[in-house]
């Protein structure tokens, strides 16, 4: 999948992003869900081509704007933009197959849930 020249992130970049963020949402990441995370990367046709330099670059920004009081919504500004439509329902479904990992949703994980108009 190509980068459109006007975001700085790649489709995959934004899903890895959103997969993330919902890991780090409780404050605390899990070795499960980065586990999860690294076998989505290496098993998914869309992660094919994908550089896993990226992986770090994208988390480190991920923790750096959930750090920020506006991080959030900067955030799913990233992601929106990066991302195309099409692609929605697959960073949600990403989202939740991570978030269920540990086998329980904690109530902090519902901001990514209730977004409008993304995943």
């Amino acid at each position: 999948m190509i980068q459109d020249e006007t975001t700085p992130w790649s489709p995959q970049d934004a899903l890895i992003a959103m997969m993330v963020a919902i890991s780090v949402s409780d404050q605390n990441i899990k070795t499960l869900e980065l586990l999860s995370i690294e076998r989505t990367v290496n098993h998914l046709p869309i992660f094919a081509h994908y550089d896993l330099d990226n992986l770090k670059i994208v988390s480190n920004t991920v923790f750096d704007l959930l750090s920020e009081e506006e991080g959030l919504d900067a955030l799913f500004g990233l992601v929106t933009a990066a991302l195309p439509e099409r692609l929605y329902e697959t960073a949600y479904a990403l989202c939740c197959d991570l978030a269920a990992t540990d086998g329980r949703l904690e109530k902090k994980n519902y901001a990514f849930y209730k977004k409008p108009d993304m995943c």
